[in-house]
């Protein structure tokens, strides 16, 4: 079965939570103390046909902001209580996975080194260059659609293992990691039909064709990759 299958199988998790697609319009999300800096980067890009939301502190866009609305982060280095960068380092804790990019007045390079070194997308030193905004925020929203994108199709995957017994979970496992329906009977101890059922009750829970199938399955859901198969279960 090939990605583009894959991916249509695996369907997508309802809209809402931090990790489900959203159904809101994309948000670049400012974050900056300078009003007239922060008021002309958002007539800047809603001029360019975005959808901006401004903040003078990280403060106030972390009690306004919710998880499930998609965008990226625009964040200024240098603010008064809580810097763009101790912002960065507290996104994860609080599960918002919105891309950065963050801009500064200072060209310090143990500071970009930081910023980058935590994920953002770029660096950039005011004055920003229009051309080049645009194209890092178009950089971030995408990155942000398909990270939003894997998880809601890696959720999917989780919710429909839950269809499965612990014994038919047991057996799947097994079976995306190469063994045969005669080993995996020697190693739960079960009769070779008892198996068979299993694999077939599995397949048809999970809408599978083949253990092919319940490999990208197993992978999307957190399972991992098939280990290496033991040379004596290699038949």
């Amino acid at each position: 079965m090939d990605s583009a299958t894959h991916a249509q199988r695996a369907g997508a998790s309802a809209p809402g939570g931090a990790a489900g697609v959203a159904t809101g319009r994309p948000t670049v999300f400012v974050v900056d103390d300078d009003v007239a800096v922060r008021d002309a980067l958002r007539l800047f890009l809603r001029a360019a046909g975005l959808r901006v939301e401004a903040f003078p502190s990280a403060e106030t866009f972390l009690a306004a902001y919710p998880p499930s609305q998609p965008g990226c982060l625009v964040l200024d280095v240098r603010m008064p209580t809580m810097s763009g960068l101790e912002l960065q380092a507290l996104l994860p804790a609080r599960g918002i996975t919105l891309p950065v990019i963050v801009v500064t007045g200072h060209a310090d390079v143990r500071l970009a080194s930081q910023a980058l070194r935590a994920g953002a997308v770029d660096f950039i030193k005011k004055p920003w260059e229009p051309a080049m905004m645009l194209e890092r925020i178009a950089e971030a929203l995408a990155q942000d659609a398909a990270a939003r994108q894997t998880r809601a199709r890696q959720e999917a995957s989780a919710r429909r293992l839950e269809r499965l017994s612990r014994r038919e979970l047991e057996v799947m496992r097994l079976l995306v990691r190469g063994r045969t329906v005669k080993a995996i009977a020697v190693e739960l101890d079960l009769s070779f039909k008892t198996v068979q059922a299993h694999r077939s009750h599995i397949l048809q829970k999970l809408g599978a064709d083949s253990v092919a199938d319940l490999i990208w399955l197993a992978v999307d859901a957190g399972l991992g990759l098939p280990e290496p198969l033991p040379a004596e279960n290699v038949r």
